[in-house]
């Protein structure tokens, strides 16, 4: 049997550290067990007990009948290395481990968690300092949480993998009382060995679940949660994730703007859009969304329907709904006639809200205007306000509700705006999403429009790694390049760059310049100060005739301003009429290398009109890149502008890619700022360039 397999559904669990008394942590697992019905075997260890209930128990684990699926490990963290070892030995599955002051303390602890990650050998390991897992769907609680003290475990088809057992209590205690049912709730702890992606891929497989919801503090192996989630999307199995840490700044690279524009919480908001993850921004909507996509309704246009009997709450959604992008437009003259028709006292029904007033709460009435605007084709879904009469008698609006949410698979999602937790409660039990707030509403409706229009990420081909030759290996050596080298090892990659000459002397550039029709830019060349324009190293559009005494001119001011002297002159053509942009390269501790693009030029930080994708990308991650930037219109022919050669940009940032896949760790930073975006046919050209090399280049290339 499949370890996760013995995890999650055991035929067989030891308790090793139980206790008798259930009002102890170490005695809650046995209680859970007994009250949520596991049926098969359990055997308690601890030598100071005969037994405990009707459980024989086993003075140590070598006493146990055979090898169970799965151990509970309850002993301290001075005990648990030596309860591993036996554990596996025997041949346990997979075994559960509470204790903490392993990785989560420093260094020691880590070192610790790695003498215990060797003690299971074959054996499957959660933990350690995890709270456990619940399979709901099957009735077996594997887990020391308070919060499993409910009165019941509601079943449903979400799945929830927490990296706190905290914040896995905290939201079986709300889904409890919001009436969200769950298939499996796992808390894995320090993931030193079963991780977030381990139960992603389980889940893909589990027919109980239909939504994989996801609290995350970090991801340790991100290329298998890549691939784990590239699954569940193929297999229609929605993820949603809400990330801690959103308000962590990145930190700022030396060299280049590119760390400054993207800190770690963008590159993994970039992760999760690359691999199709819906975001939850707000912890309440970590239930709300996955409770909505649960119902199986997709979105398939962005047209809400807001019905109420109190003007205010219905205002509160249709504001919301209006932010998030939605429309709330009248009924067409046929719908507007048959809600007429009704002849409700003193209801509006011919706008939107269609708001039927307190004398429309009457079940009757209520059937019939639910009726008549799911069965519209001016609506795409609806939104019902439950108001206070609603919820002092909740089936007048409940029973009706459910009648008409099971003649339509149009999504229906319920906000009860007096405080009224039991009509949530009910109404969730039903099937039908309900929620506390108007913001969770416009959150689940932009979930089901996502899911509808994007059931996979399919990223396509990622540009690939090329051989790194020996003359590329000449150009990396360790340090910043200057601006010349830079742009020497971008165009390796088969970045166009513009066409310059190095030259070592104001003579010499004023000779260069001559080569060049038209005026030119002149720049210091420095490995030591890369952003030149802030210490007056650049000068822009000057004549032939002008080129020596500017090249003195700016020698003279460069070196007051830094206390260096300028290695030479960059003499560079005068690129005019182009769309200036940023392309950069950030490393990320925990996922890795990712791509930025942005506005660029000297304001690049200013306006922050930036997005990033994990690198490799592919053309399709390229465009979408593109299209996401709030100055895309630029490039697409606004107010009369020439359309720009946006394939042109495409490619350039294919190569940058590639660049940054061959290369690989060595490449510290790597940026163009500007890259010049001309019209189309014209191609690109990488203006100004940063790069910064690894002092050690083994593995270049490997």
């Amino acid at each position: 049997m499949d370890a996760l397999e013995r995890l999650i559904r055991p035929k067989s669990v030891a308790i090793i550290g139980a206790s008798a008394d259930a009002g102890k942590l170490t005695g809650r697992p046995l209680a859970f067990l007994e009250k949520y019905g596991y049926g098969h075997e359990v055997f308690p260890v601890n030598p100071r007990y005969q037994s405990i209930g009707r459980y024989p128990c086993f003075p140590d684990i070598r006493s146990l009948p055979h090898a169970p699926d799965v151990a509970i490990v309850l002993v301290g963290s001075s005990r648990v290395l030596d309860a591993v070892k036996d554990l596996g030995a025997i041949g346990t599955g997979a075994a559960v481990v509470l204790a903490g002051g392993f990785g989560e303390s420093g260094a020691e602890g880590m070192a610790r968690q790695q003498r215990l990650k060797s003690a299971a050998g074959n054996m499957r390991l959660l933990g350690p300092n995890t709270i456990g897992l619940v399979n709901v769907t099957d009735g077996i609680a594997l887990s020391a949480s308070a919060a499993l003290q409910v009165n019941e475990l509601v079943p449903g088809s979400i799945a929830l993998v927490s990296q706190s057992g905290g914040i896995l209590g905290s939201l079986l205690s709300r889904a409890d009382a919001q009436g969200v049912g769950f298939s499996k709730l796992v808390a894995t702890g320090n993931e030193s060995d079963i991780d977030v992606s381990d139960l992603i891929n389980y889940l893909v497989d589990d027919p109980a679940t239909k939504v994989i919801a996801l609290y995350l503090e970090g991801l340790r192996k991100p290329a298998q949660f890549r691939r784990a989630a590239l699954r569940a999307a193929e297999a229609g199995k929605p993820i949603v994730a809400f990330k801690v840490g959103r308000s962590e700044s990145g930190i700022q690279s030396a060299s280049s703007h590119t760390g400054a524009l993207a800190g770690s919480d963008v590159v993994y908001d970039a992760l999760f859009r690359q691999l199709g993850i819906i975001r939850a921004l707000y912890f309440s909507d970590l239930l709300d969304i996955p409770l909505a996509l649960s119902s199986g309704r997709r979105l398939k246009g962005r047209r809400v329907a807001v019905v109420t009997s109190t003007g205010g709450a219905a205002s509160l959604v249709a504001d919301a709904a209006g932010l998030a992008g939605f429309e709330t437009p009248a009924p067409d003259p046929m719908t507007a006639g048959r809600l007429k028709a009704l002849n409700i006292p003193d209801a509006v029904l011919d706008r939107n809200p269609i708001d039927v007033t307190l004398a429309g709460v009457k079940s009757e009435y209520f059937r019939d205007v639910l009726d008549s605007v799911l069965e519209s084709p001016s609506y795409d879904a609806v939104a019902v306000i439950l108001g206070s009469s609603s919820i002092t008698e909740p089936e007048t609006v409940g029973a009706p509700l459910r009648d008409c949410f099971a003649r339509t698979d149009k999504p229906v999602v319920v906000f009860a705006s007096p405080h009224a937790p039991h009509a949530v409660r009910h109404l969730n039990l039903a099937g039908i999403p309900t929620f506390a707030a108007p913001e969770a509403c416009a959150a689940a409706f932009s979930a089901m429009w996502r899911i509808h229009r994007k059931t996979s990420p399919q990223t396509g081909d990622p540009a690939m790694p090329v051989a790194v030759g020996a003359d590329i290996r000449r150009m990396l050596r360790p340090g910043p390049l200057n601006e010349y080298e830079s742009k020497a090892l971008f165009a390796k990659f088969g970045v166009p760059v513009t066409r310059e000459i190095c030259a070592a002397t104001p003579e010499e550039a004023a000779s260069a310049a001559a080569r060049f029709q038209g005026n030119v830019v002149i720049k210091a060349l420095s490995r030591d100060v890369l952003h030149k324009s802030d210490v007056g190293g650049v000068a822009v559009n000057i004549s032939s005739s002008d080129v020596a005494a500017t090249c003195t001119r700016i020698a003279e001011t460069f070196s007051l301003a830094t206390n260096r002297k300028a290695e030479g002159f960059l003499v560079q053509e005068l690129v005019t009429g182009a769309i200036e942009l940023i392309l950069g390269l950030k490393h990320d501790n925990q996922l890795g290398p990712s791509i930025l693009l942005g506005m660029g030029g000297i304001t690049a930080e200013l306006y922050k009109d930036t997005v990033v994708r994990l690198a490799p990308l592919s053309r399709k991650d390229a465009e979408e890149m593109i299209g996401e930037l709030k100055s895309a219109p630029l490039l697409s022919g606004f107010r009369g502008r020439p359309v720009a050669d946006v394939e042109a940009l495409i490619d350039a940032m294919l190569a940058f890619s590639s660049m940054v896949s061959s290369i690989g760790t060595n490449l510290l930073e790597a940026e163009i700022n500007p890259l010049f975006v001309l019209p189309r046919g014209s191609g690109v050209r990488a203006a100004d360039g940063v790069a910064v090399v690894a002092a050690d280049k083994a593995e270049i290339g490997g």
